[in-house]
């Protein structure tokens, strides 16, 4: 089991993060003057932080609410504190750690995907191991990110989440595709989707998101959304990340 070390972890969030948060200011300011007519600004999104180590956790607060679109509304030690709190102001997408005191990170991805379904959930962790990156993309995580992974691509991870991806750190998408290979499905199942149902459901198999789903199949994104969950009642899953597994492992496109 391959481990990164907190401290590479800090290194890479809090020692850069003050020239980041400069430049970022830097860039806001040149723009506001250069601009005569400066357009209001999106609406941030909304980050949870799970992680059990202050130094990590005060890193990744800093890092969230030091860069221009972007708010942290909830750090929280455990996965009990985060479940018993976060229902009072459901964030955007949830950064978690897999290996948290008391209850598991990837036991708490389980509980949320069930509670708020539409929401993302994002491991972020040092085990790189097969059994804890298919447990915690099987119970409901859209994303799964190495603590080595650099601020500006987990910022952008962030967003790409919320829009219907499914990031992954490179050492990571190479041993789910190395999974895949030797899972032996069973026999074609049938789950009785309808044709278009099909054709969306291979769609996220390729990395679609909901919006250049529905630019493809000239729908709107919102009946992209009404297929998508049809798809997930059927198939019995909660996540997108749980729906490409259960059609590669059961050859259903």
């Amino acid at each position: 089991m391959a481990k990164i070390a907190p401290r590479e972890l800090l290194g890479v969030v809090s020692g850069r993060l003050a020239v980041n948060c400069e430049r970022e200011r830097g860039n806001v300011s040149s723009k506001t003057h250069d601009s005569v007519a400066v357009a209001p600004p999106a609406s941030p999104v909304r980050v949870a932080i799970i992680e059990d180590l202050r130094e990590v956790r005060e890193g990744l607060v800093m890092l969230i609410n030091g860069t221009s679109g972007f708010n942290c509304i909830g750090s929280y030690r455990t996965m009990e504190e985060a479940l018993a709190k976060i229902q009072h102001e459901l964030p955007d997408v949830v950064l978690t750690d897999i290996g948290l005191p008391g209850m598991s990170g990837t036991e708490g991805i389980r509980i949320l995907s069930e509670r708020y379904p539409h929401m993302p959930l994002v491991a972020l962790t040092v085990y790189d191991d097969d059994e804890e990156v298919f447990n915690a993309l099987c119970a409901g995580a859209s994303g799964y990110l190495l603590k080595n992974t650099p601020p500006a691509r987990l910022l952008e991870s962030l967003k790409e989440v919320i829009n219907g991806g499914a990031p992954m750190s490179p050492e990571i998408a190479l041993r789910v595709i190395q999974l895949f290979r030797e899972i032996r499905p069973p026999a074609r199942a049938d789950y009785h989707l309808t044709p278009q149902e099909t054709e969306l459901l291979k769609m996220l198999v390729e990395g679609h998101n909901y919006k250049t789903a529905a630019y493809e199949l000239e729908i709107t994104i919102h009946t992209v959304s009404f297929h998508i969950q049809n798809i997930y009642n059927k198939l019995q899953v909660h996540s997108k990340s749980e729906a490409v597994v259960k059609a590669l492992r059961d050859h259903i496109v």
